[in-house]
């Protein structure tokens, strides 16, 4: 399956690009996927990202190809908590979500090996949640 096209807000990618360098010598493998998606990404301006696109702190609904709905935030790492549905940027699915569009389709491969589908449904922008991450990774 080709991969959509992915828009991520300058500040955020600036961030994770650090945050994914400073992993390659622990995670490589989740700092390899982190960069490849981040490569590939439209970076626009903060204030240019087009509603409706999963950023950081952004509140989301998602599908996957068996029908089950999730709703989640995207968050850095030590704000996760799966049980509240706060899903990590370094997760497979987080970093699959990153700067995806309502409406388009993107296949990932789990933690556990198995390749999934997933379709946003809805993103709910939460500036106050992604402000308080912001300042978290401040440098």
């Amino acid at each position: 399956m080709e991969r959509p096209g992915i828009i991520v807000a300058k500040t955020d990618h600036q961030r994770l690009l650090t945050m994914a360098n400073g992993l390659i010598e622990r995670k490589p493998e989740l700092a390899e996927e982190l960069i490849g998606e981040l490569e590939r990404a439209n970076v626009v301006e903060d204030v240019a990202v087009p509603p409706g696109t999963v950023q950081m702190g952004s509140a989301l609904e998602y599908r996957t190809d068996d029908g089950t709905a999730r709703q989640v935030t995207l968050v850095y790492p030590a704000d996760a908590d799966i049980a509240a549905g706060r899903i990590s940027i370094l997760t497979p699915v987080g970093t699959a979500l990153l700067g995806m569009s309502v409406g388009a389709t993107i296949d990932f491969t789990a933690n556990d090996g198995r390749r999934h589908l997933l379709t946003i449904s809805s993103v709910t922008p939460h500036a106050v949640a992604a402000d308080e991450d912001r300042r978290d990774y401040a440098s």
